[in-house]
């Protein structure tokens, strides 16, 4: 159950999507920024919830070569570092929409010219090219109602190739209703979940494969 501090964190995101796409993007930019003003505000690099998240992630991953990576919400790099090891053959992309957490994340990966950071909307994102893997780790819960983490949705499913993986990692059980969307997607075909619920943190790691000749408009509403 969330503490009441999450439920109230929640329910200001969820009022933020009643404003325009545009609107509720530019003050989502302006919120990261200001969290950002310190370095590492949610400690990624050194809670422990964190490094057990991110090496449960990895360890769950489909086995087969992934040449393009997508991290949608990367904040400062830590995960998207963790990849750049886990893959060192792989083109990588970290996007966030907080300027201040990708400089960051500049700093923090070492520029060998396979891994780039840009900063983005996922709501709006449009890539120049695909990618057979991407993460959404701890992010659509901050896009509030119904319609925009449906858009969200279909938005992570049209990021993928054929036969592209996606990883969705959400607090437990909140990530019940958040993957639901996910599910919904005709284009996205659930694979497994790990629940983890050991821990006062309880998370969930869901893995999709995109159907074959299945495409991101053929979307069905969850109930």
């Amino acid at each position: 159950m969330p503490s009441l501090p999450e439920l109230m964190h929640r329910t200001f995101f969820r009022s933020l999507s009643l404003l325009s796409p545009r609107g509720q993007g530019m003050v989502l930019r302006r919120y990261f920024d200001w969290r950002h003003r310190i370095p590492d505000p949610w400690k990624l690099s050194t809670d422990d919830y964190e490094q057990r998240k991110y090496r449960s992630t990895l360890k769950h991953l489909p086995s087969r070569p992934y040449r393009r990576i997508i991290e949608v919400g990367c904040s400062e790099g830590v995960f998207t570092n963790a990849l750049a090891a886990a893959y060192p053959e792989a083109e990588i992309v970290g996007v966030d929409v907080s300027e201040r957490a990708l400089m960051r994340a500049r700093a923090r990966v070492p520029d060998d010219g396979r891994v780039r950071f840009i900063r983005a909307d996922i709501l709006t994102h449009r890539p120049e090219r695909l990618f057979d893997l991407a993460f959404c780790s701890e992010t659509l819960y901050y896009l509030g109602r119904h319609e925009r983490l449906r858009q969200a949705s279909a938005q992570l499913s049209a990021l993928l190739e054929p036969d592209g993986v996606l990883v969705a990692v959400h607090p437990w059980p909140e990530a019940t209703r958040l993957h639901g969307y996910l599910d919904a997607q005709a284009a996205l075909s659930r694979v497994t979940e790990q629940v983890y619920r050991t821990g006062p943190r309880p998370f969930a790691i869901t893995i999709y494969e995109t159907r074959a000749g299945r495409f991101p408009d053929q979307a069905r509403l969850p109930d």
